[in-house]
């Protein structure tokens, strides 16, 4: 097994059948990827993982991200600070769309108004919430201004896509499955096909090398089983997500072989705060409780003591996660080494319930996804079951990806959050630490595109405030500093509870060389032929 440590590491009858779908034997130059997430939408603008690991081939951002997701140069070979609210970046020269037309400052400033602007269940626009305005200093020259000072200028657009602004604007119907999906990458779009397939074409004309592979299909295979049987088959050439339990048959084969790596993904556990009364919890006598328990921080810790996270790691995980305590893992910025996971005491847990009046428990609906990642299902089940031990009475309720996030972000009265606990894997795309507490922790403010996920409506203005030192110091040094103390605020109130830090695992067949990255992206920009 080749474990990768990021500097920063049925059966047979699902394969014949992937075969009859996916066709036959790929040419040399052909790479073909087999994904248990599938693509559910094509704007580039619409944050959702599976979606930007296949358009990131197509669209490039102004800045690029290195194996830990630091900002390195891109379309930008470079930028500086002119003043506290004022940047330049330079364009690299020759930087050319699919359709042959040049990049300008116009297309820049096009896509990142755009990106700030769109609206959806998940976008980026968080990541520009001081975007004020931007402009062309000159043919290569792009000058962006804050509404405040934001040093974290350059990780937040490196999650966002540029686009051809004519090709955008040509038709009132935009189509990013046909003609308005042209960007500047090593890859040209081809085609989505809903619940199948993504393809994409080599770009010629790339501004950077020359990719090797002439056509890149990504075919969606859900199931955990089929997906390794087709590359034991030789259906495909590469797979992400194997779960622990298949990781043997990968490495053992003759014909493939396996790859791990840690990735900025975190598993949380989400508990409403907003409800006075929750929609999913009862009391003993089984009839909906008066008040909400959940509000109450003693019963939050209660529940993260009584999680043994080693054994849901070790076991539930069977050894693809790392117990966190944290929002950042190890490598990325924002983590901070002396900030340990929560030990596991169901005494210490007992106890707190007790003080906060629910000594014989309550009985709560725990909802998760069951097919976001290996394993998603299964730690749900034994989460539900440590939690019986404080006398939480937990029924599991397991669903698809797409529709628990509906679920959980609009499902509830008046398009409010439904679930009353649930557990999701979130990174933010940008590396960023404290982009992540923005999201899914600060007080919810969408004019300021203040906490989008934040299901649980969890609200300090001291976490606000800190956020808000974080956002405008320049010193990286200090920056730091000012995020472990943010780090700390959150784990002592326990307004989200980390269990996991996701190790992601990938299958190749042999004669294929994978270099992982922090976000666990599957791209064929980081597969290459083996020497």
């Amino acid at each position: 097994m080749a474990s990768t440590p990021l500097l920063f590491g049925r059966q047979l009858g699902a394969a014949l059948l992937l075969a009859a779908l996916f066709g036959g034997a790929a040419g040399a130059e052909d790479l073909r990827i087999g994904m248990k997430a599938a693509m559910d939408g094509t704007d580039p603008h619409q944050s959702f993982t599976a979606n930007r690991m296949i358009q990131m081939h197509v669209y490039e951002p102004l800045v690029a991200q290195d194996a830990f997701l630091r900002p390195t140069p891109g379309v930008a070979e470079s930028w500086r600070v002119v003043d506290p609210l004022t940047w330049e970046f330079t364009l690299r020269e020759g930087v050319r769309f699919h359709d042959g037309s040049p990049l300008t400052p116009a297309d820049i400033a096009f896509s990142l108004l755009r990106a700030k602007a769109t609206t959806g269940l998940r976008t980026y626009a968080s990541a520009l919430r001081f975007l004020a305005s931007v402009e062309a200093k000159d043919a290569r020259t792009v000058v962006i201004r804050t509404s405040r000072p934001y040093p974290l200028l350059p990780s937040s657009l490196a999650v966002i896509a540029i686009l051809n602004e004519r090709a955008v604007t040509a038709t009132p119907e935009v189509d990013f499955n046909g003609a308005a999906a042209i960007g500047t990458g090593p890859y040209r779009w081809v085609r989505w096909r809903p619940s199948q397939d993504a393809v994409v074409e080599r770009n010629p004309a790339y501004w950077g090398a020359e990719e090797p592979w002439s056509r890149v299909t990504f075919s969606f295979i859900a199931n955990d089983s089929a997906r390794v049987a087709a590359l034991l088959a030789g259906d495909v050439d590469v797979i992400d997500t194997v779960p622990a339990a298949l990781n043997a048959r990968v490495r053992e084969s003759d014909r493939t072989q396996l790859v791990t790596a840690n990735s900025l993904f975190v598993l949380y556990m989400h508990l409403d705060q907003l409800r006075d009364q929750a929609l999913h919890i009862t009391g003993l006598d089984g009839k909906p409780l008066a008040e909400n328990p959940l509000k109450d921080r003693r019963v939050r810790q209660a529940f993260s003591f009584a999680l043994n996270r080693t054994a849901i790691a070790e076991r539930a995980m069977e050894g693809a996660a790392e117990p966190i305590g944290q929002i950042a893992p190890p490598g990325f910025i924002g983590h901070d080494p002396s900030l340990l996971p929560q030990p596991y005491d169901v005494a210490r847990a007992r106890a707190l319930m007790a003080e906060a009046g629910y000594a014989q428990g309550f009985g709560m609906t725990l909802h998760c996804t069951s097919d976001r990642f290996a394993g998603d299902a299964r730690t749900c089940q034994v989460v539900g079951q440590m939690l019986s031990a404080i006398g939480v009475r937990v029924q599991v309720e397991v669903l698809p990806t797409a529709l628990f996030f509906r679920r959980a972000s609009s499902g509830g009265p008046g398009g409010t959050p439904e679930f009353t606990a649930h557990m999701a894997i979130y990174g933010a795309s940008s590396g960023v630490a404290s982009e992540g507490m923005n999201t899914i922790l600060r007080t919810m403010n969408p004019a300021l595109s203040h906490g989008q996920s934040n299901r649980g409506r969890y609200s300090s203005a001291a976490l606000d405030h800190q956020l808000d030192v974080i956002d405008s110091t320049f010193d990286d040094a200090q920056r730091e500093r000012e995020t472990w103390t943010a780090a700390r605020m959150i784990i002592e109130d326990q307004a989200i509870i980390p269990i996991f830090a996701w190790r992601m695992a990938w299958g190749l067949r042999r004669g294929l060389a994978l270099t992982p990255s922090g976000d666990g992206y599957t791209t064929a920009m980081a597969i290459r032929s083996a020497p």
